[in-house]
Order: C-alpha cells, then structure tokens, then sequence
C-alpha cells in the first residue's frame, strides 16, 4: 500500500531535529536561521528562541529543556530551487557549541564549546541516554582542501563534564540509542554507513574492533548514497534520513535495509515518532523548507525525555 505524506508546514528554512511534543506541535531547528522554533497542529509556526550560528539538531532533556547542537554556520547556496550548505566555513564562525534552550521562557545557556582543550567543530546531533547524560556527534568542518575527521562525545546534562569517546569518523551525522540502550548507532554522511558501538557504561564505548575501523559496520548504502540524521524503531530498526533521493533508510541491526521515498523532496534530514501509539512519524526536507507527517508501519522508541 502506498503511503500518504501529509504536508504539515512550509517555509521552515534548513529545517532539522524535530521533536513531537506532546500538544501535537513539533519542534524544529533552522540551520540557516538560526532558530529553534514550533510548528503548530494547523501548520502555524513561531521562533521559540534565536540561537545564532547554525542549530542542527535537538532533543529533549532535564528540566523541561531542549538541548542543540550548534554547527557554529554553514555557508549557503540555492540549486535548483533548493537551499544547500555549502563546503565553505563561514567568515563569521567562531566555534560549534551545545547550547540548552528553557522551554518555559525562551532562555538560551551555551554549555560546551570545547573538550580536553579541543574546540567543538561542528556538533550535528544528540540523544539522551537513561543516566540523565547525552550522546553526541561532531561533524567537524571542511573545505575545498581540508577535512575535520569526526567524533562521538558524552557529555552531562549541567555542563559539568564532557568526553570524548571515539574520535576518526568521516562525517558522523545521526546518533541514536537501541532499545536496551546497550548499541549506540552513528550514521557517516559521505560514506553512506551506518555504524554499531556496544556501549560499557554511561560514556565509554567498546574498543574498536581494528585500527581501521571505528565501531561495528551495520552496513554501506551502494552508490553515492549521503545519510543524515535518524530516529530507532521499537522494534530495535533504525531509520535514516537520506539514502537514496529523498527519503527515509530504514536499517535492520543485520544489514538489510528498506527506503521509503517522499514524492517530490531531494534532501531529506530527519524523522521523529510521536502520537499516542508512537506510531506517527515526522520527516524534515531541509532542502525545501517543509514538515511531513505519516503513519509509520511500526512504532518508534519512545524516547527517555
């Protein structure tokens, strides 16, 4: 049966981490415009809080809080109709950064910009684990003739402590927990891999399995396949934006992969459950500035905040 996609809102910018709330609104960020902002049931829209830079992805956490990370900006090109980041840093980068927004009035805390002495490049996405503490990426930055490697931090919630648990990923983009939260997965964008860590304790990883791997490879889209940001099912599957054209990669944990494509959308970033059986699903497409909504086949992991 084919599925329905229905169009939520437009307008949205460089839209990413959505979050359903429980008034059936959706939270967002706006990389280019460098908001956290809400989406409305009947599509309205409104800035929640201005967090400057460039925010690419969210989550709920302690205290009534969503949690960004902060790419610090990208630069901007239109194609085709579509907005697109560019491979430039920008003239007015400082650094990347975790900032925590108060849903109750707005207020932005910037709570980490550096580990170990080592500035944040690019922090690109998160998830809080049952500890109270939070996984996150770092895309890093590039350019036309250089290339950040990427990393995998831990970090606490108050802004007491951060880590650094794997460093030399290309581009790790999604992050997310299996349902024993026992399995961190890691989607690489230009690699088009999604990748498996056992998790020791809150912060630690497993050691690699060889210097020349990063954690466990869950699989490797063929072709030139980018992947972005993902949600996990209940089921322990995990979905990722991107893939091929337009849609969302849904992962088994032994390799197998199905894609449901969105009729009309490019670049794809994100998707989040919701509702009241977890079964609904939203889906950012940056590219076009627009939120979907669908009925997932399967329930998403309900999430620990």
């Amino acid at each position: 049966m084919a599925r329905t996609f229905e169009l939520i809102s437009e307008g949205l910018g460089f839209a990413e981490g959505p979050i359903a709330m429980p008034d059936g609104s959706v939270l967002y960020v706006d990389i280019r415009g460098g908001i956290l902002g809400r989406v409305a049931p009947d599509g309205r829209r409104e800035a929640v809080a201005h967090l400057g830079g460039g925010p690419n992805g969210a989550a709920l956490g302690p205290g009534n809080g969503v949690y960004v990370c902060n790419n610090g900006g990208f630069t901007w090109h239109e194609h085709d109709g579509l907005l697109v980041p560019g491979g430039d840093i920008p003239p007015d980068y400082q650094t990347g950064s975790i900032q925590r927004v108060d849903l109750a009035d707005g207020r932005v805390t910037t709570l980490y910009t550096q580990c170990d002495g080592h500035p944040l490049r690019g922090p690109n996405d998160l998830v809080f684990d049952a500890h109270g503490g939070f996984w996150f990426t770092d895309f890093g930055k590039f350019s036309e003739r250089t290339f950040d490697r990427g990393a995998i931090y831990y970090a606490r919630a108050d802004g007491s402590r951060i880590s650094c648990a794997r460093g030399g990923l290309l581009g790790p983009n999604g992050i997310g927990l299996s349902p024993r939260q026992d399995v961190l997965y890691v989607s690489e964008s230009y690699t088009g891999r999604l990748w498996a860590f056992d998790i020791v304790s809150p912060g630690v990883l497993a050691p690699a399995p060889a210097p020349w791997l990063c954690g466990r490879l869950i699989a490797t889209l063929p072709g030139f396949n980018m992947l972005d940001s993902l949600a996990v099912e209940a089921s322990g599957r995990v979905c990722v934006a991107g893939g091929p054209v337009g849609g969302i990669t849904t992962f088994d944990p032994d390799g197998h992969t199905e894609f449901v494509g969105i009729p009309g959308e490019i670049i794809v970033t994100n998707i989040c459950f919701g509702g009241s059986d977890h079964q609904d699903a939203w889906i950012t497409a940056a590219g076009s500035g627009r939120l979907y909504k669908t009925r997932w086949p399967r329930p998403g992991l309900r999430l620990n905040f």
